[in-house]
């Protein structure tokens, strides 16, 4: 048995202090205990809730272990507060098949220290040139379908695959990049890339394809999903389409909530990313939308990427950085959200998206034990990760938000000591 005591606690009825009293997979009480317990987390002064849920993780299994696997992938997100995490597809080989998705989440469960979900290629290879065996990864559980890493370029294609999963109770997941627009470039188009002169990515290669995949949903009433939003044309064109009706969720990272373009004078590979930081006005839109709903949640686009990978010049350089453990802290540190909504964005509105079943909701007698700990005052600056990977923007960053414990089932798989 495990209890987590007093509290501020996310309940169906709303916040309030309390103890949590877990036992087996399952929330057994929530109220004031006296009795006995395994293990006893002092919560006093913490926010208690569900889970967070990542919807954009990129594992690196099978194919790229050096940099992440799933257990290393997995301990990541337990330090961090997640009880699940969607794997994305672009591994060696792609999940394009129903086998590799069942593989995925089969490695998660031996893990078993959260739930792994895996997602799907849209196209072979994601090459962009044919379908992916939908059908196949339908039946091995996936219900978010992303050739995420590249843009699915094609309209028509991406219309077949819109009008084939419409009505399956899955999403479409688009990394919105034309790369057209954004070949030769390596940050963003701005002042500071023509100061450093180095090729600039248009904020307008993710809005034209925003634009595009909005009327195509339009035509279609296929669930879509904008990853890693960064600019704030693109949150206007998700605020339109939710107004008007659309099946249409957005998420943006941690990163871009916090940066802006102006870090990447220091020519450090650790805020190389793409979609690349933007202007500071970007930020603020960013950091808006999130509060008002416009962006849905938060996704951490976990990048991992060796050492080695990292020591050549900036432009050289892979794209991405890791996430999972400074996401919630991020998130607290720069965006202004009360207790309920934090955990709608990092939580509840992420399961939703992702159509994942046991996360994400609030607390309740007899619910399942997923839950995090998290102390919303306690500053830090990371020092180590857990992932295998260290390519983090957030080094030297103080920081405002500490996970404290994380309970995946009922397990208590990750707690800071005191």
């Amino acid at each position: 048995m495990i209890v987590v005591a007093g509290g501020s606690v996310l309940t169906a009825d709303g916040v309030r202090v309390t103890d949590v009293v877990i036992e087996g997979d399952a929330i057994r009480e929530l109220g004031s205990f006296d009795g006995e317990a395994d293990t006893v987390i002092d919560a006093t002064g913490c926010w208690v809730g569900p889970g967070f849920v990542d919807i954009h993780v990129h594992l690196r299994e099978p194919g790229q272990e050096w940099k992440e696997d799933i257990a290393s992938g997995s301990r990541a997100a337990a330090a961090g507060g997640f009880t699940a995490i969607v794997a994305m597809p672009n591994t060696v080989p792609a999940v394009d098949e129903g086998h590799r998705a069942r593989f995925v989440a089969e490695r998660g469960r031996e893990t078993g220290l959260c739930h792994v979900v895996p997602a799907g290629a849209l196209t072979r290879d994601r090459a962009g040139q044919e379908l992916a065996r939908l059908d196949e990864l339908l039946d091995a559980g996936v219900r978010i379908f992303t050739d995420d890493g590249d843009s699915l370029a094609d309209a028509g294609l991406l219309r077949r695959a819109m009008e084939y999963l419409a009505d399956r109770d899955c999403v479409i997941s688009q990394h919105a990049e034309d790369p057209g627009l954004t070949a030769g470039g390596h940050m963003h188009e701005g002042s500071v890339s023509s100061r450093l002169g180095i090729g600039g990515l248009p904020a307008l290669a993710e809005e034209t394809v925003v634009a595009r995949d909005i009327a195509l949903v339009r035509l279609t009433g296929a669930p879509y999903h904008v990853q890693h939003v960064s600019t704030a044309g693109t949150v206007e064109l998700v605020r339109a389409a939710k107004a008007e009706g659309l099946p249409v969720t957005a998420e943006v990272t941690p990163h871009h909530l916090v940066f802006d373009h102006r870090e990447v004078e220091s020519m450090d590979p650790n805020f190389k990313m793409y979609p690349p930081l933007r202007s500071p006005e970007d930020v603020a839109e960013l950091r808006k939308a999130l509060a008002d709903g416009t962006i849905d949640a938060v996704a951490t686009d976990h990048a991992p990427h060796a050492d080695h990978e990292q020591e050549v010049p900036f432009e050289e350089a892979p794209r991405g950085v890791i996430g999972l453990e400074t996401a919630a802290a991020a998130v607290l540190t720069h965006v202004e959200l009360d207790q309920a909504t934090f955990f709608d964005r990092m939580a509840a509105a992420p399961a939703g998206i992702g159509r994942i079943s046991g996360q994400g909701a609030p607390l309740t007698v007899g619910g399942p034990a997923n839950v995090v700990v998290i102390d919303p005052h306690q500053t830090w600056s990371p020092e180590r990760f857990h992932s295998r990977s260290q390519n983090s923007p957030f080094f030297g960053h103080k920081l405002r938000g500490r996970v404290r414990a994380t309970i995946y089932g009922g397990r208590l798989t990750h707690q800071e000591a005191e």
